[in-house]
C-alpha cells in the first residue's frame, strides 16, 4: 500500500461570516518556536481591514440589540465548540508558543474557562456599572451601560490563545462587534477560532479575524472613521503611540497596551476589559402622584 499524502490545512481570514483569502493574494510563512514551517496564512491588506469594518458595522445593530441573556447563550455555545476542538488547539498553541503538550493544554483549558466566565457576565455587568442615582427632586435618574460600537483589537503577540480569548470575549459580551488583528507570529489559533465562530450561533460579522503584519493592518483601523474604539494589546510602545494619534481624529476610545502582554494572562481578568468599551447612558424621568395616598412612581 502506497503512503498517502497529508491533507494540509488552508488557513483563511474570517470576515462577515465567510472565509476569504486576502484580496491582495499575498501570504506569509508561519513557523514554530524552532523555525519549522507550520502553514502559509493570508497577509491582509488595508482593503481587507476596511471590508472587516463594514461587516462589523452591519452586525452591530442586531448584536447590540439582542438581549444580554441571549448573548450569554451564544457565547456559551462557542465555549462548547472550543471544548470539542480542544486537541486541535493544544497542538496549535504548543507549536505557536513552543510549549510542551501539558503546558499548552493548560493554556487551552484556561482559555475555554475564560470564555465561559465572560459568557456569564453578559446579563450581570449592567447591575455592576449601572443603576438608579439618588437625586433631589420629583424625578428619578437611571444610568445604564451601552456598547461603544465597532472595536478594533490587536491581539496579544505572545499569548496566542488565552490572550486572544481574553481580549475578544469581553468586547463582544457587552454587545460590541470586533475586528481582530491576530498575533503576527502566531496567528493559527486565531484563524482556527474563526472556524468555531462560523459554526456557532454567533451572527456573521460580530467577530472578524485578520492575519498579517500588525502595523500594516492596524494603521487603517486606527484611522477609520467608522471604528469607535481600539484595543492596543498587541502593539509595542512605538506603534501604540502612532495608533493613538491616528485614533484621536474621531475620538476613538483607546485601551493602551497593558504589562500583562508579557505575562501568561492567567490572572483573573476582572471587569476592566468589559467596561473599557461601554458608554453610560443616563435617563431622567419625572415622577407623578398616584391618588390620595401620595405615593409616586
Amino acid at each position: 500500500m502506497s503512503e498517502r499524502l497529508s491533507v494540509l490545512k488552508t488557513y483563511k481570514l474570517y470576515v462577515g461570516g465567510k472565509f476569504p483569502r486576502s484580496e491582495s493574494g499575498r501570504v506569509y510563512e508561519v513557523t514554530d518556536a524552532k523555525g519549522t514551517w507550520l502553514a502559509n496564512v493570508p497577509l491582509s491588506s488595508r482593503k481587507d481591514a476596511r471590508d472587516a469594518v463594514v461587516a462589523a458595522r452591519k452586525a452591530f445593530g442586531g448584536w447590540s440589540g439582542a438581549t444580554a441573556y441571549n448573548r450569554g447563550q451564544v457565547l456559551y455555545r462557542v465555549a462548547e465548540m472550543l471544548e470539542g476542538r480542544r486537541d486541535q488547539y493544544v497542538a496549535e498553541v504548543a507549536g505557536a508558543e513552543g510549549l510542551s503538550k501539558p503546558k499548552a493544554a493548560a493554556q487551552v483549558d484556561a482559555a475555554i474557562d475564560r470564555w465561559v466566565w465572560y459568557a456569564g457576565w453578559t446579563d450581570k455587568i449592567a447591575q455592576v456599572v449601572g443603576g438608579g442615582n439618588p437625586v433631589a427632586g420629583p424625578f428619578f435618574n437611571l444610568s445604564t451601560p451601552e456598547p461603544t460600537g465597532v472595536v478594533a483589537i490587536l491581539a496579544p503577540q505572545k499569548s496566542s490563545f488565552l490572550g486572544l480569548v481574553s481580549v475578544i470575549a469581553p468586547v463582544i459580551a457587552t454587545g460590541n462587534t470586533a475586528v481582530v488583528v491576530a498575533s503576527e507570529k502566531s496567528p493559527l489559533p486565531a484563524l482556527s477560532l474563526g472556524e468555531v465562530l462560523a459554526t456557532s450561533d454567533l451572527p456573521d460579522g460580530v467577530v472578524n479575524i485578520l492575519s498579517g503584519r500588525t502595523a500594516e493592518i492596524a494603521a487603517p483601523l486606527a484611522a477609520h472613521q467608522d471604528v469607535n474604539a481600539i484595543d492596543l494589546a498587541g502593539a509595542d510602545e512605538t506603534l501604540a503611540k502612532e495608533l493613538e494619534i491616528a485614533a484621536a481624529d474621531n475620538l476613538k476610545r483607546v485601551l493602551r497596551p497593558q504589562p500583562v502582554d508579557n505575562a501568561d494572562w492567567s490572572a483573573t481578568p476582572g471587569t476592566d476589559r468589559m467596561t473599557a468599551f461601554l458608554e453610560t447612558k443616563t435617563v431622567w424621568h419625572p415622577t407623578g402622584a398616584l391618588g390620595a395616598s401620595g405615593s409616586s412612581y
